[in-house]
């Protein structure tokens, strides 16, 4: 199998369902020839043409709305947004109208379109590219919001993201990008579940939820608490945020007793939030101490000081030990 940066694992989906599909369609700023700021859309645009790599004008609420009729009326549109903090301008045509427009319509209409985009910090971005705003898409039913974590899992999910009938937030870590590399199938036909996560390390001792980069991270601490206390860590990558796994969740919960979660969104009503409360309604009797959330801050990105916002395995690590030693 070859081996890919999450860049060329995406760009190979894309390239693959297009090649698969002809209702596939890639549109957004800057895709076409320049091939994307971040060159996920290289050479789509000279393989397939400008009828089905398209350039558009800065505006996320055009592109999400043009997306959005052409996802009804029979094409299969994959959005980029260039980095997620600018899609505030299209959440009303995507909260209002893509979300649910099949409810609405009773089923007669769905909207099979994907929104791409790299989100999170790491690359010394600042405030305007570098947020994480994955709870203002998990709170809206109607949407499926997929994070993946790797160059394997970014193509599988994305292939699946485009097939589905539903709409998608498919967020990208960027930092992330190119600093991983791993085996991808070759096989066009290779996709993974959308809503199924996957467990990375196996233990016993503590459940450790993380999704996007922040699962490279955990991995680490985990690998810390081993070595260093004896601790076994059960990893999970949670892939998709909505719908989540509960089953692989509840399973792994009802082994160890223990949670930690991560997430470099802000604490309050982030994802973490939704899933402890989740937990403390339905394991109550499996938790053996009090969950742990390992997040960003509760204030806007910062830039000089990008490193003490991101959770790190150094912070995933003292939770770690924290819970194992409550009594």
């Amino acid at each position: 199998m070859p081996v890919m940066t999450m860049v060329q694992a995406l760009n190979t989906a894309l390239r693959e369902e297009m090649a698969r599909d002809p209702r596939v369609v890639v549109m957004g700023e800057d895709v076409g020839k320049r091939g994307g700021v971040f060159l996920v859309t290289e050479g789509l645009y000279h393989e397939f043409g400008p009828d089905r790599v398209m350039d558009t004008p800065l505006s996320e609420g055009g592109i999400i709305g043009v997306a959005a009729g052409m996802a009804m009326y029979g094409l299969r549109p994959v959005v980029e947004i260039q980095f997620i903090d600018f899609i505030y301008e299209g959440l009303d045509e995507l909260f209002t109208l893509v979300a649910k427009q099949r409810y609405r319509t009773a089923g007669e209409f769905t909207v099979p379109l994907v929104i791409r985009s790299p989100y999170g910090g790491g690359i010394r971005g600042g405030q305007y590219h570098s947020q994480s705003p994955e709870s203002y898409f998990i709170h809206t039913s109607g949407l499926k919001v997929v994070v993946p974590s790797s160059p394997r899992e970014a193509k599988g999910l994305l292939k699946s993201s485009i097939r589905d009938e539903d709409p998608v937030v498919f967020m990208e870590p960027k930092r992330i990008y190119r600093s991983i590399r791993e085996e991808v199938p070759e096989d066009p036909d290779f996709t993974i579940p959308l809503g199924v996560a996957r467990r990375v390390r196996e233990g016993d001792d503590v459940t450790l939820i993380a999704y996007g980069s922040m699962l490279h991270e955990a991995l680490e601490a985990a690998r810390m608490a081993e070595e260093r206390d004896g601790v076994s860590v059960d990893v999970i990558d949670l892939r998709t945020l909505l719908p989540w796994d509960r089953d692989t969740v509840r399973k792994s919960l009802e082994r160890t007793g223990r949670l930690v979660v991560v997430h470099e969104a802000p604490r309050t009503l982030g994802f973490g939030a939704e899933l402890v409360a989740w937990l403390a309604a339905n394991e109550f009797f499996s938790l053996l101490a009090p969950p742990v959330r390992v997040t960003g801050w509760d204030t806007p990105y910062p830039l000089v000081h990008e490193w003490h916002y991101l959770p790190n395995r150094v912070r995933i690590y003292k939770a770690l030990r924290e819970i194992v030693e409550y009594r």
